[in-house]
């Protein structure tokens, strides 16, 4: 697991690099499609709040949330930004995790909750690359830096 681990911090790292480097991010329609479509993304979502409930470490993050509201904005977010038929219309990253503090050690713990939850929904390893790659650019907005 922690080579597995290593190796997506370094893609993401690398993806990072390169949405960074250029003005918008590509997205894959097929990707939605490839993943299985809104019942996949229903099933990671489901899996990635399971896991964050389970981490002493995250689940404090997450204290003052409404687990259906962010389930339901999750849902929406991780489906557009995988090409599908939503259209995410929630605050933005900044404005939901502005104040929050979040140090790198947690974000990274976090990826790995979601690497896990994709795993736990049947998403292969491929997928869940492209999936990293669209969020990855969110990062430097969530870390406090």
């Amino acid at each position: 697991m922690p080579k597995f681990f290593n190796y997506c911090l370094i893609v993401i790292s690398a993806q990072l690099a390169l949405a960074c480097s250029s003005n918008s991010v590509q997205q894959d329609s097929s990707l939605y499609h490839e993943i299985g479509g809104h019942e996949a993304i229903e099933r990671i979502v489901n899996a990635f709040t399971l896991r964050i409930v389970q981490d002493k470490s995250i689940l404090p993050y997450f204290s003052k949330s409404n687990v259906t509201h962010f389930k339901q904005g999750f849902i929406s977010h991780l489906c557009d930004a995988v090409g599908g038929p939503c259209q995410y219309k929630g605050d933005t990253m900044r404005d939901i995790h502005t104040g929050m503090n979040i140090t790198e050690k947690d974000f990274n713990r976090t990826v790995e909750l979601l690497i896990d939850a994709m795993g736990d929904a049947g998403i292969d390893y491929q997928s869940q690359n492209k999936i990293l790659k669209q969020l990855a650019p969110s990062r430097e907005t969530i870390i406090k830096i």
